[in-house]
């Protein structure tokens, strides 16, 4: 039972006095789908209210072992895709590849994901290895 529904250009607000489960989630998604307004291929799962926590990786490889050129953000955008730790991580943008000094050959990469209220998420990937 909903308290509180709004429609907005991005999506859909409801808001409940208890805290929803999984099943709840997936209601909410089917009758979603079911609309013969809506395109099944423009709607997102419901989630949690979310922010965006921002992250830094280092030690990066500046020079692509692929290209032997400058890595980009669709590059780390494109391994983070296929790294498990990234697995059910969504970026908020795209990646900002940073030279760490000019005569340097590695990188930071900065990366905004979002993230639930109570970061689970970030924290789940500070200090770890790809």
């Amino acid at each position: 039972m909903a308290n509180f529904t709004r429609v907005e250009n991005n999506g859909i607000i409801i808001s409940t006095n208890k805290v929803a489960n999984p099943l709840d989630f997936q209601t909410i998604e089917n009758y979603i789908k079911s609309a013969h307004s809506i395109e099944e291929d423009q709607i997102k799962s419901p989630r949690l209210p979310q922010s965006k926590s921002y992250l830094k990786l280092i030690s990066i490889p500046y020079l692509s072992k692929k290209t032997n050129s400058y890595i980009t953000s669709d590059e780390v955008d494109n391994i983070l895709k296929n790294t498990h730790i990234f697995n059910n991580v969504v970026l908020a943008s795209k990646p900002r590849v940073i030279k760490v000094f000019p005569k340097s050959d590695m990188a930071i990469v900065w990366i905004d994901i979002w993230n639930s209220q109570s970061s689970m998420k970030a924290k789940s990937l500070i200090n770890r290895m790809l």
